[in-house]
């Protein structure tokens, strides 16, 4: 179809780009192929047909089989051309179109032929043709020219077949793995291209041996590897064999080391580039082994060529992750790159720097970065405002002009995704820096005025409703809040209504302030805004005649300890009754099902599986099993049940994991045992437990398996008491009986007599944490101030550790208390640390935990451990375990 002519100087739409196949259709263009049936081809104008064609294919458009079929076997007819373009473009299209195997017998003739031609372009593109085409039955017929091909004078037609091998070996394997030794040799090919391709089939064909990639790469090291390309090829399978070799366990002087150094020393920069990018990864890298790769990066960032400029600070922005100090020395080569033309490599420099840059240097990158923000994407904005966001929890001192450069940015035009990271960089802010609070909620604040994001304006007026309470001046809030119910939709407008009403549950003086402006909100036209001012008024008392009592003002206005997914769980299974339903009742521990149960599910289990299913829920599951069984039902209150214990190894003939269910004054383990041997039963299966390692518990009834078949998952249970309310240790050794019976196969019956047979299990250890459950909270600061007993105060040294990282996860799994507003994670460096912690005690007792960390010297460390609970005793007991631990 003819297109008109258009000028470059004429006005039209920047966006429209004319193309020479606009307005091409399908059924033109098969028209048009008929061309290809003349008796005298016209080269070009076939051509420019198998041209739309393609352009076609790659498209989308489908071809029905009967249209594919007609235009294969008219493009067959080209190969009597003599035209070399046109061969090339017939060559593309059979490749296209990928005809069946009866139509492939119709071109493996001329293919074949064409790849014994003297053309080399003709036997070069003949062969990736044929290898795209050809099926496995054919593929032994045309080895034999393969293998020669690979080792063909012509770098060409070497490149094509071993490019052929490497789509080869995804269908034949075994069929390519024999030409080693012609791969071999193309590895001292005088060609780069030949070298890469050769270098790359042979690691395939060995990357399942790990011995042999290793001897690969031993002999390559040692030789003369001219490719560059192959040379970057080398060096990724040299860092896979260092990887190997250390997650394998061998230790001593790191192998290989001195080969990737001395690429750092190559002619071209690409192997340099990827030497220095493999030694920054490497894992433990040390500083001295950093050095060298660090000072040819940095001799990059002042290139002329963008693109060693971008691969340079990118590798250097990865490793400022994890070591920041490294970086410093290019600090000042970066902060030039600030102003480069090329975003990308700006902001880069920019989140490099934030992480690298020390407290005196902070102000100086706000004024740079502050100039540079109009003129990125949003994707490279959030980019920078999440390094902000890291900064500031590094130099605390420093959340002046951070927040005030956060704050200005948020009132700029952008999409959702970065005023969200916006937002959230400021509540990290308030959370983490107690003084940035009451600035940072008043930048929120004028930020919801102009919010066009429903959800945002959510998420602030509910932190709003957390924080601003506890400022020095609630009532500055008021009116921002209350313009939302005027000027935002009803999803908002409801948001508004209940930080309103938290306003007046937290804040005395606000009250009769906030009662007022609830009953203006009565008569708001949205149902879900009237009912929940409605019902807020009733509990403020703001009618004159409902003042809800302390329990349901909690539950309104405090936080949800318990976690949703079992708050939606026991909901689900109450059946109505005249007992009301009591939230104690919710498990504050979110569990997952053993293995052996999740195996047992839609099979029927036999012995007491056969009485008890199993468990459908974790903890309600658990505890609908236990007070089933008559032996148990008088334990009381199941407290906590742990995650399952393996007890055996992988791949055992019996399968066992053990559950400790924790009550008040009995432990209970349930044993769940899988038979894996089909030709035998199990009866009288039990398990003996030995507990001379654990002086304070006595054992109690037990509750054995009458049968256990193949694959069919039951459970044993076995109970200990223990002092009343008291987190008694200790180790428990379990070994498991039972009768084999052997089952015939044939009829699957067992045989009436067995064998009494025993086999050892793991031994199983009740610890502290045990006797903790993980509850979060949703304002730890708050949940602390909430607590009025004692609060107990020491301080222990940890000795000798590796770093902050470790004696943080060593107190958490010691204590077994849920981490709070992800005090887990400790900044990289960091020379001090905060963990807050929070959790349910036996006996269901609330308690929180402070424990601030710090270095004493270059491997000790020391902790200091604020503890808060509802009982005095508890915190006394969480320092004993500490001092005990």
């Amino acid at each position: 179809m003819a297109q008109p002519y258009v000028k470059k100087d004429d006005d039209h739409d920047d966006e429209l780009e004319y193309s020479p196949f606009m307005g091409i259709e399908k059924g033109a263009v098969l028209q048009e192929a008929r061309v290809f049936n003349d008796p005298q081809v016209d080269p070009r104008k076939c051509s420019q047909v198998i041209t739309k064609l393609l352009y076609l294919l790659n498209q989308g458009e489908s071809f029905t089989k009967v249209e594919a079929t007609e235009v294969f076997f008219s493009v067959t007819k080209l190969f009597q051309s003599k035209d070399t373009g046109l061969r090339r473009m017939v060559y593309l299209i059979i490749k296209e179109l990928s005809p069946s195997s009866d139509e492939v017998i119709i071109v493996t003739s001329s293919l074949m032929k064409d790849m014994n031609s003297k053309i080399d372009m003709y036997r070069a593109n003949a062969i990736r043709v044929l290898c795209r085409i050809i099926d496995g039955t054919l593929l032994t017929q045309i080895e034999r020219y393969l293998k020669q091909a690979i080792v063909d004078k012509n770098p060409v037609v070497s490149s094509a077949a071993l490019v052929s091998g490497l789509h080869l070996l995804k269908t034949n394997p075994e069929i390519v793995k024999r030409w080693s030794n012609e791969v071999q040799e193309g590895i001292q090919s005088r060609s780069a291209l030949v070298q890469f391709h050769a270098l790359a089939l042979l690691h395939q064909i060995r990357q399942n041996d790990r011995l042999a990639v290793s001897k690969l790469v031993v002999s390559l090291t040692r030789g003369s590897v001219r490719s560059p390309l192959a040379q970057c090829l080398l060096i990724r399978y040299t860092s896979q064999v260092i990887r190997d070799m250390s997650n394998h366990g061998q230790s001593g002087e790191r192998p290989f080391y001195e080969f990737l150094e001395s690429c750092l020393r190559h002619k071209a920069e690409m192997v340099i580039l990827e030497a220095a990018r493999a030694i920054t990864e490497l894992d433990g890298v040390t500083s001295r082994e950093l050095t060298p790769a660090i000072t040819v990066l940095q001799l990059f960032l002042s290139s002329p060529r963008p693109v060693l400029r971008f691969a340079a600070v990118r590798t250097l922005n990865k490793v400022a992750m994890t070591h920041p100090m490294a970086v410093t020395n290019c600090n000042i080569d970066m902060e030039s790159l600030i102003s480069d033309q090329n975003r990308s490599i700006a902001t880069l420099a920019i989140t490099t720097l934030l992480k690298t840059g020390n407290e005196s240097s902070v102000e100086r990158l706000m004024k740079q970065i502050t100039n540079f923000m109009s003129d990125i994407a949003d994707e490279f904005k959030i980019v920078v405002v999440e390094a902000i966001r890291s900064l500031c929890v590094k130099f605390p001192l420093k959340y002046r002009s951070l927040m005030t450069f956060l704050s200005n940015i948020l009132r700029e035009e952008g999409g959702f995704e970065y005023k969200r990271a916006i937002v959230d960089s400021i509540v990290t802010i308030i959370r983490d820096i107690p003084d940035a609070k009451e600035s940072g909620l008043l930048h929120l604040c004028e930020f919801i005025e102009d919010c066009e994001f429903t959800y945002l304006s959510t998420q602030i007026l509910h932190f709003l409703g957390i924080e601003g309470p506890n400022t020095s001046d609630p009532s500055k809030y008021i009116r921002y809040i209350y313009n939302r119910v005027h000027l935002e939709n009803a999803t908002v407008r409801a948001a508004a209504v209940c930080t309103l009403a938290k306003f007046g549950f937290m804040v005395e003086s606000l009250k009769p302030r906030i009662t007022v402006l609830l009953k203006r909100c009565i008569y708001d036209s949205d149902d879900e805004v009237r009912d929940r001012a409605t019902l807020f008024l009733s509990v403020l008392g703001g009618d004159g005649t409902v003042d809800a009592d302390k329990d349901s003002k909690e539950f309104l206005f405090g936080s949800l300890e318990v976690p949703l997914v079992n708050m939606e769980t026991s909901l689900k299974n109450y059946e109505p009754s005249e007992e009301a339903f009591d939230i104690n009742s919710v498990p504050r521990e979110v569990k997952s099902l053993p293995l052996a149960e999740k195996k047992a599910q839609g099979k029927k289990p036999t012995g007491l599986g056969a009485l008890q299913a199993a468990p459908a829920s974790g903890f309600d599951g658990y505890e609908k099993l236990l007070s089933a069984i008559p032996e148990f039902a008088a334990f009381g209150k199941l407290f906590k049940s742990s995650p399952p214990v393996e007890l055996t190894e992988a791949e055992t003939e019996y399968s066992v994991n053990a559950v400790k269910h924790i009550f008040d004054s009995h432990v209970v383990f349930q044993y769940n045992c899988t038979n894996t041997i089909p030709e035998q039963l199990l009866e009288r299966v039990n398990v003996v437990v030995d507990a001379s390692e654990a002086e304070e518990f006595s054992e109690g009834d037990s509750k054995a398996l009458d049968s256990l078949p193949y694959d069919s998952p039951g459970q044993a249970f076995v109970a200990f008491e223990k002092p009343a309310g008291v987190p008694a240790v200790g180790k428990f050794s379990n070994t498991l009986t039972f009768v084999i019976k052997e089952v015939d196969p044939s009829t699957g019956e067992a045989e009436d007599e067995g064998v009494e047979d025993e086999y050892q299990l793991e031994d199983i250890e009740i610890v502290a944490a045990d006797y903790m459950v993980k509850v979060g909270v949703s304002n730890f600061r708050n949940a602390w101030e909430s607590i009025n007993e004692e609060e107990l105060v020491e301080e222990y040294g940890l000795g000798l550790r590796e770093g902050l990282g470790e004696s943080v996860k060593a107190v958490i799994d010691l204590l077994g208390m849920q981490p709070c507003e992800g005090t887990e994670t400790i900044p990289s460096n960091a020379r001090s640390h905060t963990c807050l912690l929070s959790g349910v005690y036996i006996g269901n007792v609330k308690v929180l935990v402070r424990a601030q960390f710090g270095v004493k010297s270059s491997t000790e460390l020391a902790m200091k451990l604020a503890v808060r609970a509802e009982d005095v005793s508890v915190a006394e007991a969480i320092h004993e375990i500490v001092a005990s631990g």
